[in-house]
């Protein structure tokens, strides 16, 4: 359970963009929404569209596909 005890949910993590298994997702900042023993599964916000805001869209990060940036949301999307 590497990092499972230095990880919270609410903090910003960066998607490596060597390692990443989806590489829609590589060099995108993550916001943690659920701790698990294999990593962390987050969101990238979406960017909207004709004014209007956009969904999320979820990844399932295992440890070595990212790293913390040490930063934390005010906001987490619902």
């Amino acid at each position: 359970m590497k990092n499972v005890d230095k990880q919270q949910i609410g903090d910003i993590v960066q998607l490596d963009p060597e390692k990443v298994k989806n590489r829609m997702f590589a060099g995108c900042m993550m916001v943690v929404t659920e701790i698990k023993e294999w990593g962390v599964q987050g969101y990238v916000q979406g960017l909207g569209e004709n004014g209007e805001p956009a969904g999320q869209a979820y990844y399932r990060a295992v440890w070595n596909e990212f790293e913390p940036t040490g930063g934390r949301t005010v906001w987490i999307a619902k």
